[in-house]
């Protein structure tokens, strides 16, 4: 019904950029709460950043100042703009989307299928 599409992924030097995005397509009347998540070798999926439909916005202490989310609406992407990497950071990235597929339909969550973030000399 809905489907979620990463973006952007891939090898970086420490210190360096990368843009990541997540496109939403499918049955979708709404899209509520939208976010990042993260998962390292070994450890457990966590949260990096959500972003609500109006635009507030949240963050890990471990990524903030260094991170922005942000989000098109029109387009039902989200983006996660990651300055400063460390190898620390490296995980796969996957998004989360709060959908209503209808205007009576309770909301669901919605997981991408995660795009790999390397961050290495």
């Amino acid at each position: 019904q809905v489907q979620l599409v990463e973006s952007g992924g891939g090898l970086v030097q420490p210190g360096g950029s990368l843009r990541l995005s997540c496109a939403a397509s499918g049955t979708i009347f709404i899209i509520n709460d939208m976010g990042w998540y993260r998962q390292a070798p070994g450890k457990q999926r966590e949260l990096v950043s959500t972003i609500t439909r109006g635009g507030s916005t949240n963050y890990a202490d471990s990524v903030k100042g260094r991170f922005t989310i942000s989000r098109d609406n029109a387009k039902n992407t989200v983006y996660l703009q990651m300055n400063s990497l460390k190898p620390e950071d490296a995980a796969v990235y996957y998004c989360k989307a709060a959908v209503h597929t209808g205007p009576r339909i309770y909301e669901l969550d919605y997981w991408g299928q995660g795009t790999q973030v390397s961050v290495s000399s």
